[in-house]
């Protein structure tokens, strides 16, 4: 399952490269693309204007071929143990809902006029998987925890989307407890998955952005 999200994150890259060509832009500068821009996170997009497709569209998009190249051996390297602990299904639920609770993150208190692109989000939330894994595991949790303080530390420079890697974060660790609380029930841990989605995706979409509540 790794394997091929990655292949939608290069297409989706490949597609805004073709875009930025045919705009007269050089293919690396992607995001200076028409594609780029129908795609991309703008919370005033999302809020004001109701392009709802954004909060996931955004999650496939990446600025050059350096951000697609980090975020992608990242989901690499993170995701084979967790999909080899959960099953390709569960793994692809924690995946998207992850994405799904970095973008409600900046959708919420995000500038509303800076369009946010990547798969951080979602990858942060594997990370955040992975640590409760292994506290519910009762196994060795410094590595996984040094791992999370690294990662979040990178958040704070600059260019970087601190918010979405943050509510992606909280959201794959809530989404793993949800996971492993109804491993034996699995009607039940479709339905929990389910809510989780929908309470993300109805917040994201109707609750204006803390700078146009004027907060």
């Amino acid at each position: 399952m790794s394997v091929s999200l990655v292949a939608v994150n290069v297409a989706v890259f490949v597609v805004t490269a073709v875009s930025a060509v045919m705009a007269g832009s050089p293919p690396l500068s992607n995001s200076d693309s028409p594609a780029f821009d129908a795609l991309s996170q703008w919370p005033y997009g999302v809020s004001l204007f109701d392009q709802w497709w954004r909060v996931v569209t955004a999650a496939f998009l990446h600025i050059g071929p350096l951000h697609l190249l980090m975020n992608m051996l990242a989901l690499l390297f993170l995701g084979s143990e967790l999909e080899n602990a959960l099953g390709r299904v569960r793994y692809l639920a924690l995946y998207l809902v992850s994405a799904l609770g970095g973008a409600v993150a900046v959708q919420l208190f995000g500038d509303p006029r800076v369009p946010v692109a990547g798969a951080s989000g979602a990858i942060y939330g594997l990370l955040g998987a992975l640590a409760v894994l292994a506290l519910a595991r009762r196994q060795d949790v410094r590595g996984v925890l040094t791992l999370v303080a690294v990662y979040v530390v990178f958040s704070f420079l600059p260019g970087i989307s601190l918010l979405g890697h943050l509510g992606g974060l909280v959201t794959g660790a809530l989404t793993a407890g949800v996971l492993l609380a109804t491993r034996r029930r699995p009607a039940v841990q479709g339905v929990g998955l389910g809510l989780l989605a929908l309470v993300l995706g109805g917040v994201a979409l109707t609750v204006p952005t803390v700078a146009v509540l004027g907060l």
